[in-house]
């Protein structure tokens, strides 16, 4: 199956694209587009053409590519960085703002916002020039039926999927859709009506028209537009919605290529690029390598490419380190290997904070869950095939970053390319099969179905209990590229739960399910929005980041500088600022269109 990237645009497509959408999208007003219908309804008013423009709205899901962005707008800030999985990986001074939005302290003229504001509603703009050049391509009969109908529900998709987005940045939102121009001069759009049903609207759209298959990897096909539509009640709680979905994507969902969808044999086969494609992508960012661009779009370096060892064996910023508390949460009962619920920072993973790497360390030796060095690099742990970590000297700067690498987003040393290409010779998957699975429990509790969602949970959590599956330490440390033993890398042992949640009840329940997904999907840059789902106005994401707060900083001789004093304040930091400079470009009559939310 063939893969899904920017480089199947013909060249002279490129050309008018980013003529047409590239500049356009950047203008100061993300609304005020120039009309564009003595273009469309030239050269590109044809299958090839419309499908051309569909390929540059699938481009910006990258989040890159619009001019003036990068990576202070990336999804690792907002979902990683802003909630308690990550830090910045920083000295004094460097990678602002990331910062102001890590200490709580942004406001609606923080840079990275406005930038992300742009790409997300450019991205929204190139999927309503889809479906305008589409109905001229129709009037014309350039198009078959057929096609035009697929054409439609992924233009239409892909509209859901931007928006909805943009709703977790900023909940209260304008939805723009195709009718919204220039020459109609109704691109003055408020965000006081609820966007979501128009969000639903879409992805049930795509979902009733799309195949089930596609010729490429990368597009939609119609169950990822169905999981798309659970993750817009999932955000809204409508868990009895979510439910019939649910069961038949689980039931009957295939992947654009048909494979059915199931758990990767092996965890990090979802992060790895020889096995990208495979049977738990429902859907992915398509990154394109070596295609011309200079790093400008497909190739565009981005915070997950700059996450690795700052120090180490490759070059790289070391931009996104995994917090002590993530770690903490990978500690598991000795006899049962079931997780610490409610009590993983009571103590903390043995670390090597301020330890030099020529100096003794031996790891931590108590039992823990073998998803953590897949997700984190840890001192005397193999890194991938890279080495065996040294600890200090490959961290930018420990007593502010904290000890610990990211390693879901870096590539193995044996791959091609590897040192070149690290962020973009992978996907970036936006939903796999584990997150559908963990949905599926978390919906189960909540209508009182214990077992049921234990029994998803369990699901997920054998994968990580298989021996098979657990990071091996290497064959010779001096030469990691000559491969790995049988024996672990460290203390693992990972346990099923057995009737607890019928036993412990539903709260119990709920937390164990939310804790899952922490673990499974730790430095994915789901977890601040995971958090602001689970909260629903109950103060339940200001608790569990301000005792986070309290706990990172509270660490001896670990310099947390611009979190001391953060608070998370309930009923504003749930949902980020929207930006100075919109709030300006809306005001019509003397008032702004745009509202600001709540506390900013």
């Amino acid at each position: 199956m063939k893969a899904f990237d920017i480089k199947k645009i013909p060249f002279l497509y490129l050309i008018l694209i980013f003529v047409l959408l590239g500049t356009g999208s950047c203008s100061d007003d993300f609304l005020n587009r120039s009309p564009k219908g003595t273009i469309f309804s030239g050269s590109l008013a044809n299958e090839s053409g419309v499908n051309g423009l569909l390929i540059g709205a699938y481009s910006l899901l990258n989040e890159s590519g619009t001019g003036g962005t990068g990576w202070h707008m990336g999804r690792w800030i907002f979902g990683g960085v802003a909630s308690d999985d990550a830090h910045t990986g920083t000295e004094a001074g460097a990678l602002q703002p990331v910062p102001e939005f890590e200490s709580y302290t942004a406001t609606s003229a923080t840079r990275g916002l406005n930038d992300r504001w742009r790409v997300y509603y450019a991205a929204v703009q190139r999927c309503n020039d889809v479906l305008r050049l589409l109905q001229i391509t129709e009037d014309n009969n350039s198009i078959s039926p057929e096609s035009a109908q697929q054409i439609r529900a992924e233009a239409r998709f892909l509209r859901g999927v931007y928006h909805l987005y943009i709703a977790l940045m900023w909940k209260n939102i304008p939805f723009v859709d195709e009718t919204v121009s220039a020459s109609t001069g109704n691109y003055y759009v408020s965000n006081t009506e609820n966007a979501w049903p128009r969000i639903e609207e879409d992805f049930e759209y795509a979902s009733n028209n799309l195949t089930e298959t596609k010729a490429d990897a990368g597009r939609a096909n119609k169950w990822a537009a169905k999981c798309f539509l659970v993750k817009s009640y999932m955000f809204q709680n409508k868990h009895s919605d979510a439910k019939p979905l649910l069961d038949d994507i689980i039931q009957n969902g295939v992947t654009p290529g048909g494979l059915k969808y199931d758990l990767n044999e092996h965890f990090f086969d979802n992060f790895n690029p020889d096995t990208k494609n495979g049977p738990e992508q429902v859907f992915a960012v398509m990154h394109s390598v070596n295609d011309g661009a200079n790093g400008q779009n497909g190739t565009r370096n981005s915070g997950e490419g700059n996450s690795g060892p700052y120090g180490g064996p490759f070059t790289t910023y070391g931009f996104y380190q995994p917090s002590f508390s993530l770690v903490n949460s990978y500690k598991t009962d000795a006899e049962t290997g079931l997780p610490f619920i409610s009590s993983f920072n009571d103590s903390d993973v043995k670390h090597d904070l301020n330890i030099l790497s020529s100096e003794p360390f031996e790891p931590y030796s108590g039992s823990l869950d073998s998803r953590l060095d897949w997700t984190v690099g840890r001192r005397g742990i193999p890194y991938l095939d890279w080495g065996v970590n040294p600890g200090l000297a490959w961290v930018r700067q420990q007593s502010v970053a904290g000890p610990y690498l990211h390693i879901k987003h870096v590539s193995f040393q044996s791959q091609p390319q590897a040192m070149e290409v690290r962020s973009t010779s992978n996907t970036y998957n936006l939903i796999r099969f584990a997150d559908v699975l963990l949905w599926a429990a978390e919906v189960e509790v909540e209508l009182g179905n214990l077992e049921k969602a234990e029994e998803y949970v369990n699901r997920v959590r054998m994968r990580a209990a298989n021996p098979d599956t657990w990071v091996k330490k290497y064959i010779d440390n001096n030469d990691p590229l000559a491969g790995f033993s049988n024996e672990p890398a460290a203390n693992y042992k990972v346990g099923l739960y057995s009737g607890h949640f019928l036993e412990n009840g539903q709260d119990f329940a709920r937390e164990a399910v939310r804790f899952e997904r922490k673990l499974e999907l730790g430095m994915e840059h789901h977890r601040f929005f995971d958090l602001q789902r689970y909260d629903n106005g109950t103060g339940y994401m200001a608790e569990v980041l301000n005792e986070y707060i309290e706990h990172e900083t509270s660490i001896p001789d670990y310099n947390f500088y611009y979190m001391e004093g953060a608070t998370f304040t309930q009923g504003k930091n749930e949902i980020y600022p929207i930006p100075i400079e919109q709030i300006d470009l809306s005001v019509k009559d003397g008032e702004p269109t745009l509202i600001q939310n709540s506390g900013y």
